[in-house]
């Protein structure tokens, strides 16, 4: 008996030190091309952790706030913040728990990126901005502008998540899958094995773009390296998406906000209109428009037909 528990525990320790070493491999390979320097930009010191953001270009403030996952960062910019600077001052900031902002081990809320937005404007833009964000990031976006309105201008809302989804909420089943993320080695492992570079190409290919031959490698590589930042931290805010803690009703901001709100919808997104229509059916006064050949990321993959939008929508012609 005692020969098979010393079996045991030798057993799951070799196990331990092997998924270690594996985990130690992936997060060295993942930043080995070295994209997203941080030689262009500087660090905010939140109270929650150092987010990493930059400043180009005159004119009128504009933040930049990308989709809420692991593997995201202000890269997903790339193609249109020159093009922005030209009339505005362009901010862009990788979100806490992405890219090469801090990862702590906390729970990330939906309320969290509500005071990270309204505080980076406060302490850092310093006045009145306009916003453009993708996806995930449009409920808390609105929410902030909704508590605090004197600090945004004009929020432009990129293929925004439905109304449906972002009503699930935690439970006990989401808990669980949450803790088992979490677990320090273990979990540390299914983070990585869902962030593999054959995963991200599946996205990319099935989500992100409709014309899936043009995704380019250097976008793969730099969201595979934007997941693996940090030692695999990025499972913290990967736990709490999936267990809902990310989510809000925003239909009550949707209803009382008088700020100017623009949607885009791409139209090889699936749901695209009817996602863009609930929003619309509970403030008339939201624009919304539509994108042809791209999918969720139009700034990547259809820039030129993207910035045709905003530059309607943030420098009108008088």
């Amino acid at each position: 008996m005692k020969k098979h528990i010393r079996n045991c525990l030798l057993l799951t320790t070799l196990t331990a030190i092997s998924l270690y070493g594996m985990n130690k491999a992936i997060n060295l390979s993942s930043g080995r091309k070295n994209l997203l320097k941080t030689e262009k930009g500087k660090f905010y010191k939140w109270r929650y952790g150092d987010i990493f953001y930059t400043k180009q270009g005159k004119g009128s403030p504009l933040l930049l706030v990308h989709d809420l996952n692991p593997a995201s960062s202000s890269f997903e910019w790339e193609k249109i913040v020159k093009h922005l600077a030209k009339y505005h001052t362009v901010y862009t900031i990788d979100l806490l728990g992405c890219g090469r902002s801090e990862k702590p081990n906390l729970t990330y809320s939906n309320f969290l990126y509500v005071q990270l937005i309204t505080d980076f404007i406060k302490n850092i833009i310093g006045s009145k901005a306009d916003i453009i964000a993708t996806g995930e990031s449009s409920s808390f976006t609105i929410m902030a502008c909704n508590m605090e309105p004197d600090q945004f201008n004009k929020l432009i809302i990129i293929n925004p998540t439905s109304l449906q989804n972002l009503c699930k909420s935690p439970s006990k089943r989401k808990n669980a899958l949450k803790f088992f993320i979490e677990l320090p080695v273990l979990g540390t492992m299914i983070y990585n094995l869902i962030f593999t570079k054959h995963n991200l190409n599946y996205i990319f290919y099935h989500a992100y773009y409709y014309k899936n031959y043009l995704v380019p490698t250097k976008v793969i590589d730099s969201y595979y390296e934007a997941a693996h930042l940090g030692h695999g931290h990025g499972k913290y805010l990967l736990s709490s998406i999936k267990a809902s803690y990310t989510n809000i009703n925003i239909v009550h901001a949707l209803k009382k906000i008088n700020n100017s709100i623009y949607l885009i919808g791409s139209e090889k997104r699936p749901d695209s209109h009817e996602i863009l229509d609930s929003y619309i059916s509970y403030n008339s006064s939201i624009e919304g428009s539509y994108i042809e050949e791209s999918s969720y990321l139009p700034q990547l993959e259809v820039p030129e037909q993207l910035m045709q939008l905003l530059n309607l929508y943030l420098n009108p012609v008088k």
